[in-house]
């Protein structure tokens, strides 16, 4: 009986053991809330909400707002003295309190339209250590970035202390500055998980909760961890939602955290922006890759979409080789090089970016004119997605799709359902069509290196700068050192 089982036991303990994942439980504070932010009582899911959506929204100056004095001087001087379409409709009712619901395209002036309410309804408030008094959730760390540096000089003018929690970044720095106190936190769900499960940080105290990209959140499987963090937010807070589209799980969101929320709608889909034209390029295989050679050479900003990270990377090599400055953003890039990489883009340093899918809803760059697909997008939604990077705040801008000939009955249903005609052309290198359409050029042909903060992370190798080599990171732990080792090194 003993030697039946001995074995198996041993075989037990051998098994690696499963890390058991610690699920933060939702508490209610017991701390008084200030005054100065209202909190209402919470219901259960609303069944409907009101919808208004409007075609002309008249021109609303920020002065004419319930916004703080000083706020309305530093949009000032920046030299936002109007409100956008979106801002205009949305800041009345989030200022007052109420739940809302906006639904606008990227570049539509949504931060601000969340941003305003949330800094002027937390002011004079003063956050204790690890409790934040608001909460902004983004899908991307770009996009959490960016949240942050609109907000944060409006931020300082009233006294309020802004901090990111985002992955790929330093979780010490999180950590102290949620320990000196942080009243706004931009934050993505799986690092602030991470740091709630740590017991670093609590929402108890977090009077405004606010969704940015809703609909991407929930595209990118962000669902269960989002609510998650609604529930351990204390109720009778105020929450604000942004999306592209309020349907599916974004609907489910609203129904399950909101109260009686008001719906605006003022900005046209993607597909009916009147400054934004669609074209699809029908190439060949062999023409592809020196028809986007030309295309990425041309002047202006270019951002070029590929379907997965590694050809994303093998596209911005190919363009190095013929001569084209190019670099790659995705998740396989550690995040100082994504940030390195974003900020080339927007100063104007680097003229085509080569980005995923996952990076198109934190890409928000102004005047990028060309959007290319270089492989097609995997349905209507993503289309629009990749599409939303141009034609921004009333500019122009361009989405060229390369097609092969095995892809046009698919891209054909895919342009049907986002409600897209576009122009039909067939392209080859050096086509006077393609240059009409692009503003492609020749490049020069002559290879550029890629530096190092271009290289991948997933390439899993140590730069070593003073000599130049690449060196393995070392797969094996160290055997620790014996008296007799130290002995025969010390002779």
């Amino acid at each position: 009986m003993t030697q039946s089982t001995a074995p198996a036991r041993k075989a037990n303990r051998d098994r690696p053991r499963k890390r058991r994942r610690i699920t933060a439980q939702p508490r209610m504070s017991s701390r008084a809330v200030s005054p100065a932010i209202d909190r209402r009582p919470r219901y259960e899911a609303t069944s409907g909400y009101e919808t208004r959506e409007q075609r002309e929204v008249p021109a609303v100056a920020f002065a004419d707002l319930p916004l703080p004095r000083p706020l309305v001087t530093a949009l000032a001087q920046r030299g936002m003295h109007t409100a956008f379409p979106i801002q205009a409709v949305t800041l009345p009712d989030a200022l007052a309190g109420r739940d809302v619901l906006g639904r606008g395209r990227t570049g539509s002036g949504k931060t601000l339209a969340f941003g305003l309410p949330l800094l002027a309804r937390t002011a004079g408030n003063r956050a204790k250590p690890h409790r934040p008094l608001a909460l902004v959730l983004v899908p991307t760390r770009e996009l959490a970035q960016q949240v942050h540096d609109a907000l944060n000089p409006y931020g300082r003018v009233l006294g309020l202390r802004l901090t990111t929690v985002v992955g790929g970044t330093s979780m010490s720095r999180q950590i102290e500055a949620l320990r000196r106190g942080a009243e706004v936190l931009v934050a993505t769900p799986g690092r602030l998980t991470d740091l709630i499960e740590r017991g670093i940080c609590q929402l108890d105290d977090v009077a405004i909760c606010v969704l940015d990209e809703a609909d991407r959140m929930a595209d990118m499987g962000f669902l269960p961890a989002v609510s998650a963090l609604l529930d351990q937010v204390a109720p009778g807070g105020q929450r604000l939602l942004f999306s592209a589209t309020l349907d599916g799980d974004v609907d489910t969101l609203v129904r399950r955290y909101l109260v009686d929320p008001v719906s605006h709608s003022v900005d046209p889909p993607v597909a009916a922006v009147s400054t934004m034209t669609h074209h699809l390029l029908h190439v060949r295989a062999e023409d592809k890759q020196p028809v986007t050679a030309e295309i990425a050479a041309r002047n202006g900003r270019t951002l070029l979409f590929t379907r997965t990270k590694h050809g994303a990377d093998r596209l911005t090599k190919q363009l190095a080789q013929v001569g084209v400055q190019a670099a790659a953003l995705h998740g396989g890039k550690s995040q100082a090089v994504r940030t390195r990489t974003l900020r080339r883009f927007r100063e104007g340093g680097l003229g085509a970016l080569v980005a995923t899918d996952v990076a198109a809803r934190g890409i928000h760059v102004e005047r990028i004119d060309l959007v290319v697909n270089i492989d097609p997008p995997a349905d209507a939604k993503d289309y629009l997605h990749r599409s939303g990077r141009t034609a921004r705040a009333g500019e122009s801008g361009v989405v060229v799709t390369l097609v092969l000939p095995e892809q046009r009955r698919e891209m054909r249903r895919i342009m049907t359902k986002a409600g897209i005609n576009p122009e039909v052309v067939h392209a080859k290198p050096g086509d006077a069509e393609l240059v009409r359409v692009t503003g492609a050029q020749t490049p020069s042909h002559i290879p550029i290196v890629v530096t190092e903060p271009e290289r991948s992370r997933s390439q899993h190798k140590r730069w070593n700068r003073p000599t130049g080599r690449n060196i393995p990171h070392r797969t094996t732990r160290a055997k620790p050192t014996t008296a007799r080792t130290r002995q025969r090194r010390a002779a």
